[in-house]
């Protein structure tokens, strides 16, 4: 998941303690021990994020494979996947580091400490995107690799550079770079594209939105205070709540495609069911208790961004066991 970009605060007006300056972050540096800055580098890729996307990948494999695919394919897949996903994110932390130090929620990422200095950070950012890039291309295939670097540029330059600090519906747009995992694991096995990864990429589309919005309404004072237009930011609950029910309708109903269309059998069918009439169930609970004027704790909005990484854990595990079951 417009409003026009906020200038954020210089970096050096960040708070003090902060090591905010590329060169007070270059002192910090110097003396921190290898296992930590080791540490900071991974940070720099954010593994959490890396394994929701990998959780998207693998299954697909299974799906265009209709069985196993060959295990050292998606080994190279993951690893790949990995490095070009880490590398966006370390690029993603190097652009943002201005707004990340005035953030309480990203005050302790590596450049925000001084764990890790710009120069390094872009460097490492910049290496990871060359060797996946390479690594996909010349061990798995070039429609792969093109994908992969085409979700890493979407993620810097389009939501990061482009929509994040301009307009409300950034995480929507921006939100596609996350979807091509989808995409990546199958093309890794075939090379190709078919209708299935496209309607599993739409079902990522739609699932964004409601998954972050929930965590950006606990969380948007904060990005009221760097001036990101978040759309729990410049609108009420209620008019987030009723965006999220909209698309969580969407992504159930995009979910439920597969079957119909030969991909899947009854398995992922059951699964589809019964994992998205949880969801709807706890999207329309929050948006009662949005139109109820719930705030804070009884608002209860992280219920649903909790549920929605299980919901797609669920989901993309039925489409990896469904052709064992047909």
């Amino acid at each position: 998941m417009s409003l026009s970009g906020v200038c954020v605060t210089a970096v050096e007006s960040r708070p003090a303690g902060v090591l905010g300056t590329s060169q007070g972050a270059k002192r910090g540096t110097n003396h921190r021990p290898f296992w930590a800055r080791v540490k900071a580098f991974v940070a720099l890729t954010k593994p959490r994020i890396i394994e929701l996307l990998l959780i998207t990948t693998v299954p697909v494999m299974f799906l265009a494979q209709q069985g196993v695919p060959d295990l050292k394919l998606v080994l190279l897949t993951c690893v790949g996947g990995y490095l070009s996903a880490g590398g966006a994110n370390a690029l993603n932390m190097y652009i943002d580091r201005d707004i990340d130090a005035l953030m309480e929620r990203t005050a302790q990422r590596p450049l925000v400490t001084g764990m890790v200095s710009p120069r390094e950070c872009l460097a490492f950012g910049i290496t990871l995107a060359i060797v996946s890039t390479l690594l996909f291309g010349f061990a798995v295939n070039w429609l792969s690799a093109w994908l992969s670097l085409g979700a890493l540029l979407f993620y810097v330059v389009v939501y990061t550079m482009i929509l994040k600090r301009r307009t409300s519906q950034n995480i929507v747009w921006g939100g596609i770079a996350g979807c091509l995992p989808v995409l990546i694991g199958w093309s890794s096995v075939t090379n190709s594209m078919s209708w299935a990864p496209i309607i599993l990429f739409l079902v990522m589309f739609f699932w964004t939105p409601p998954h972050y919005w929930p965590l950006s309404m606990k969380v948007k004072a904060d990005y009221a205070r760097v001036g990101v237009p978040m759309l729990p930011v410049i609108a009420s609950n209620k008019v987030v709540a009723r965006q999220i029910v909209l698309y969580s309708w969407a992504m159930v109903a995009v979910s439920l495609l597969l079957t119909p269309l030969g991909y899947t059998g009854w398995f992922y069918t059951v699964v589809a069911l019964v994992t998205g009439g949880f969801w709807l169930w706890e999207a329309h609970g929050l948006q009662t208790r949005a139109k109820d004027g719930a705030v804070g704790a009884k608002l209860k909005e992280m219920r649903l961004f909790h549920w929605s990484i299980t919901y797609v854990s669920l989901l993309f595990v039925a489409v990896a066991v469904d052709p064992f079951l047909r």
